[in-house]
């Protein structure tokens, strides 16, 4: 799959961040300012290079986003913004734009301090590697405990040119909503002015990154950022009209893709399930009931043993909040029906069936509640042992 996309170029290196001398330093660049959207946590706690960029790309127009993985550059105080702030004017310098283009982002180990002048020394190499096709470097360099690169690309036809949004994310573990704990960088050549970008990524963040968990924390260096060059066509996308509608349906694939690539390599994860709830009063309430099922522990380590254990989804349902009568909740997993209007009707035949879907590497849970109109759904994973030893040993 390629990764160009008119108006971009990509780069990774190693600029000694990670002591195992692996690609450690990212770096992405658009041949003129682009319209730039970003979405952010909301952990009180919040890195430096969150602070940053949520402030510059409050503009909407970006140049440069300078990533580095192994450090955080969280909880790091003054010492922290400021080798952030250095590292983009050293950047911004050698490309020869503002300062105020270039946003960073970093993710890694929370509490230490960056290897400033060992980074900056790598700017020339890291700039010496842009290229158009770059980007298989650029998602490397980005990772952490992740098992491999996260990319999606998508297509729109906007007239008769067709455009490409391309995404590329990081994230394994301190996976939960608000937005959705992870690194996300996606790139256009479509032309949508600022406030358009904004509004959709927050629309398209809402229905896939934050239906995401896999340990139920939010990270505090959570960020998407969002540029689109407008390289490939001077016609902008219009909200209202069908090349509106097409790219906010591309934008939701790609950040469907991406989030489900996280939850599926979830520290140690075998199983990438999708909880989906039904018959709710209100949409808010399937959300929330598929919330608190795809979160809870016990059902997630019931997950991890292929367990069809019906009882701990309905108990997870159950606390939610969420307004339903337990007599008319049914639960299958996969086709295979466990538990319909209030009463289990799993069999020895069944139990064999329900295993044997939880041994896939992607299954549903359907939980229907009642006859409401309410929906939602969540992507959740299994959590076993591998999750605890990475953990664990994590900063040793």
């Amino acid at each position: 799959m390629s990764g160009r996309v008119k108006g971009f170029r990509f780069a990774g290196v190693h600029g000694g961040v990670k002591a195992d001398g692996g690609l450690d330093m990212g770096l992405i660049v658009a041949d003129e300012p682009a319209s730039a959207a970003g979405v952010f946590t909301e952990n009180r706690v919040r890195a430096a290079p969150v602070v940053i960029s949520e402030r510059r790309l409050r503009a909407g127009a970006c140049q440069a986003v300078l990533v580095n993985s192994g450090n955080a550059n969280a909880c790091t105080g003054q010492e922290g913004r400021q080798a952030a702030l250095a590292l983009t004017r050293v950047t911004a310098s050698a490309l020869g734009v503002s300062r105020s283009l270039v946003a960073p982002a970093s993710t890694g180990v929370i509490g230490v301090q960056l290897p400033e002048a060992r980074m900056a020394e790598a700017i020339p190499a890291l700039i010496g590697d842009l290229s158009e096709a770059g980007a298989s470097r650029f998602s490397r360099s980005i990772m952490t405990t992740d098992r491999g690169p996260k990319v999606v690309r998508a297509e729109l036809k906007v007239g008769r040119t067709t455009c490409t949004i391309l995404g590329i994310a990081k994230g394994a573990g301190m996976i939960h909503p608000n937005m959705a704990t992870t690194l996300a960088f996606v790139t256009t050549d479509a032309s949508v002015d600022p406030t358009t970008l904004r509004r959709m990524l927050r629309q398209a963040t809402e229905v896939t990154f934050n239906r995401a968990t896999v340990d139920g924390d939010t990270s505090t260096n959570d960020s998407i950022y969002a540029l689109a060059s407008g390289a490939a066509t001077g016609r902008p996308i219009d909200s209202g009209a069908t090349s509106g509608r097409r790219f906010l349906d591309a934008l939701t694939e790609v950040l469907e893709g991406l989030a489900k690539k996280i939850v599926a390599d979830g520290e140690g994860a075998e199983h990438l399930v999708r909880v989906q709830v039904d018959g709710a009063l209100t949409d808010a309430d399937a959300v929330q009931i598929a919330r608190t099922v795809a979160g809870s522990q016990l059902v997630k380590t019931a997950l991890h043993g292929c367990d069809p254990n019906w009882g701990r989804i309905l108990a997870a349902a159950g606390r939610s909040g969420a307004r339903f009568n337990p007599d008319h909740v049914s639960v299958k997993i996969g086709q295979v029906a466990i538990y319909e209007r209030g009463t289990p009707i799993m069999t020895e035949k069944t139990e064999r069936k329900a295993v044997a879907t939880m041994k896939r590497a992607e299954y549903v849970i359907s939980v229907t509640v009642g006859r409401g109109r309410g929906i939602g759904h969540y992507w959740t994973c299994d959590l076993g042992h591998e999750y605890v030893r990475i953990n664990a040993d994590y900063r040793t």
